[in-house]
């Protein structure tokens, strides 16, 4: 079970983490959402849960409720600039069985969405 970062995803964190003046690192989740079952939830990490998992990649934690990690495990962040208006988080996740069309929701190894 693990969840890694590219350099450049962790580059980006540390810089991030270093605006805002506090942090724990960066934190990862799923919510259900849109059409095909579920979305990703990016924040900052703060502390960590009893029920949460911590992954550290680069000298970057990496902070995954218990419950998001059926969704997650395995998946590599990538952060992409192509320039200055158009950058953001790439999720490389092997577990995505299919994706919406507008990209904002995922489904995963074919299971049903439940609530």
């Amino acid at each position: 079970m693990a969840i890694t970062l590219t350099p450049e995803a962790a580059q980006h964190i540390n810089a991030m983490l270093g605006k805002r003046g506090s942090g724990i690192g960066l934190r990862l989740g799923t919510k259900l959402s849109g059409c095909t079952g579920y979305s990703y939830v990016v924040d900052y990490a703060d502390a960590v849960g009893a029920d949460d998992l911590v992954f550290e990649s680069h000298g970057v934690k990496v902070v995954v409720a218990a419950q998001s990690l059926p969704q997650l495990d395995g998946m590599e962040l990538h952060f992409v600039r192509n320039n200055m208006l158009n950058q953001g988080f790439e999720f490389r996740n092997p577990n995505v069985a299919d994706t919406c069309g507008c990209g904002a929701s995922f489904s995963v190894g074919g299971k049903e969405r439940t609530a």
